[in-house]
């Protein structure tokens, strides 16, 4: 007979050489492969750490002293009977581990994501919570850290569940009018529910109007060099880098297409993108090569347009005289810089008092650059942790938008009966997104993306 519910097991430390690794197990026969892989040693008391010698039960042979913890299910990352093995980190005692476990009866290796999709059937977290699980393993700046701890914390399917629970309250009392109206029920019971629902659509329609900045915080703020050719953009892009990534030439127009760099600013995630100098190409019929350098210039123009920030590079050294175009593409992403600072020997002119002084050749004005893209990168964001908590996946959106056209057609429906389906679709939509109702169909979706072991 097929057991439908076999122990899995995975890596889930970094594979290769290191100090430590950690091998997981998780499920029925999980303490049974203990026992077979340390004879004659007593089991570890649970969740406490202890030294055993491991050995292959199969050919006898010693695989390493280990640190083993063991917990008893429920009380577990997965809900199960779980034990993990921190052996030394190399790549012959990984696989020798591992080995071992592909023999034991009703064992076999996780899939990407299996341990956390467990915990979540086990009742150990929601699917928010899950997916904050993934957010912290990805999460490269502090700030990324901080939004996946908020929504680990529990953040998002407190406030889901908070309207969830009002609105089947509200089903409620729309199916004992339907269902009792026989009965000698209050008159205003549909009267009753109508600040709740437009309550509750309110809060998810400013939920909703967050300038998507827990999923820009997610996947990085894109911040665009813009500027004429030849005023220093490219020499920005590598000093902000500390590396070369990009070509520097005193020849106008040698970047072509878009250099993107993915730095950590503040906190913050940052993709920088150097472009094509923007100005005005020749397209006459003996056009040669210009017609490459057009198009890198509309590539420019175009993702200026998407940018979270852009910053607008004026040349110091041909001061007083601006670029018209970069000036005119000036707006509230806006950050304004005077590069070759060490050149310049006119002075600013008025429109340009607030620009932010460069110097890429020796460094000059690059601590107040940095700090100048960090005050614009926390007034997109706000608070992190404080206030209500942001949307982080385009999924929550959809689900949100399906629950709020439902609940505004709630106003308009012509029958009683109409309308408390549309609330039931509501209901139905936000469950969804915590995985209270219905969610087989996404759970695939969800864990997939998950690496092996975790």
């Amino acid at each position: 007979m097929i057991d439908m519910n076999p122990t899995i097991y995975a890596l889930s430390s970094a594979f290769g050489r290191a100090g430590v690794s950690v091998i997981r197990v998780s499920g029925p026969a999980a303490f049974d492969s203990l026992t077979a892989l340390t004879p004659a040693q007593k089991t570890p008391p649970l969740r406490e750490a202890r030294v055993r010698l491991l050995s292959d039960p199969t050919t006898q042979n010693p695989i390493d002293a280990a640190l083993v913890l063991a917990f008893k299910g429920p009380h577990s990352f997965t809900g199960e009977d779980c034990v993990e093995y921190h052996v030394h980190g190399g790549v012959s005692i990984v696989n020798g581990l591992l080995t071992a476990l592909s023999r034991m009866p009703n064992h076999r290796m996780a899939t990407p994501g299996e341990f956390t999709r467990r915990g979540f059937e086990h009742g150990k977290f929601d699917l928010t919570e899950a997916e904050a699980i993934a957010d912290l393993i990805d999460a490269e700046t502090e700030a990324q850290r901080l939004q996946a701890l908020n929504q680990l914390s529990g953040s998002l399917e407190e406030l889901y569940r908070g309207w969830t629970e009002r609105l089947s309250r509200v089903l409620a009392l729309m199916e004992a009018d339907l269902d009792f109206s026989d009965q000698d029920l209050p008159d205003d019971i549909l009267l009753r529910v109508t600040p709740d629902l437009s309550d509750i659509t309110g809060a998810i329609s400013a939920h909703l109007n967050d300038n998507r900045r827990g999923e820009r915080l997610r996947n990085g703020f894109t911040c665009v060099l813009y500027g004429a050719p030849n005023v220093g953009k490219s020499s920005i892009l590598n000093r902000l880098t500390q590396r070369n990534a990009a070509i520097v030439s005193p020849l106008a127009g040698t970047t072509r297409d878009i250099i993107e760099t993915h730095l950590d600013i503040g906190g913050y995630p940052v993709i920088l993108a150097d472009m094509a100098g923007v100005r005005e190409v020749y397209s006459g019929p003996d056009i040669t090569d210009k017609s490459i350098e057009k198009i890198g210039i509309e590539r420019a123009r175009e993702a200026a347009k998407t940018a979270d920030i852009i910053l607008h590079i004026f040349d110091g050294a041909v001061l007083p005289d601006i670029d018209a175009e970069t000036f005119a593409a000036i707006d509230d992403r806006s950050i304004l810089v005077i590069s070759k600072r060490d050149l310049m020997s006119a002075s600013v002119p008025l429109v340009l008092s607030a620009a932010i002084h460069i110097s890429s050749l020796n460094g000059d004005g690059y601590n107040e650059l940095l700090a100048a893209i960090t005050a614009k990168l926390a007034s997109i964001v706000g608070g992190i942790g404080s206030g209500a908590p942001s949307l982080t996946r385009q999924r929550h959106r959809e689900a949100l938008n399906n629950a709020l056209e439902a609940l505004n057609r709630v106003k308009a429906s012509a029958l009683p009966e109409l309308a408390a389906e549309d609330v039931r679709l509501a209901l139905r939509a936000l469950g969804s997104i915590t995985g209270r109702v219905d969610v087989e169909d996404l759970l695939d979706m969800i864990f997939r993306d998950f690496c092996i072991g975790k």
